[in-house]
């Protein structure tokens, strides 16, 4: 886990390659959301980014970054329940190690598409550790893939309405969420705002 405050430097690069960029309405509210702000704490989920990082502290905000899908994929934090015979997973002590963010409360939360790719029982802890942590009023932005195959990128801000998406390899998603099953994920939220996308994306944003 790392954060990062206004001014602070970055040596971690990331590669260019692979890079597409795609129309977010969803990140478009969100960007205004972090225009019209001043000292705000945002958690951006993925692999490091470098210009994510540039990015928010040229607006005076600080970034804290967390990338839950690579360690989710780890067979030490499934556990096997005989009464059923299926896999679950140690929720708790993967957020207690993967999700360090001490006392801190946030803003913004760019989920991305994260909940596509960790398991049901990561899924519910981790929205309601979010929950938790976040600010009145703060957004919380996340997409959903509709078709059950997609590739894995990392998302990038820009200054439009556009993200630009890198990348990152092959991890299977885990599940697909109805319209209906994301409203009920984010039930203890104040407002769930769904965005129309001509791929195969549903763009939410949350509030607090």
């Amino acid at each position: 886990m790392k954060f990062f405050g206004r001014g602070e430097d970055q040596k971690e690069k990331a590669s260019e390659a692979g890079r597409m960029t795609r129309h977010s309405s969803g990140w478009d509210h969100a960007l205004k959301f972090l225009q019209a702000g001043e000292n705000l704490r945002i958690l951006d989920f993925g692999h490091t980014s470098p210009a994510n990082i540039n990015f928010v502290t040229s607006l005076g905000h600080s970034i804290y970054m967390a990338d839950l899908v690579e360690p989710a994929r780890d067979s030490r934090w499934k556990e096997q329940t005989e009464l059923f015979n299926e896999d679950a997973f140690d929720a708790r002590s993967f957020l207690e190690e993967n999700l360090r963010i001490a006392d801190r409360h946030f803003d913004l939360v760019l989920l991305w598409d994260t909940v596509d790719y960790l398991p049901h029982p990561l899924v519910h802890a981790l929205l309601a550790k979010l929950y938790d942590i976040m600010t009145p009023e703060a957004k919380l932005l996340a997409f959903f893939h509709i078709k059950t195959e997609a590739e894995a990128y990392r998302y990038h801000m820009r200054q439009d309405a556009q993200v630009d998406m890198q990348l990152v390899g092959e991890y299977p998603l885990q599940s697909t969420y109805t319209a209906r099953q994301i409203e009920e994920l984010f039930a203890r939220f104040s407002d769930t705002r769904f965005f129309l996308a001509k791929d195969n994306l549903r763009e939410v944003l949350v509030t607090r």
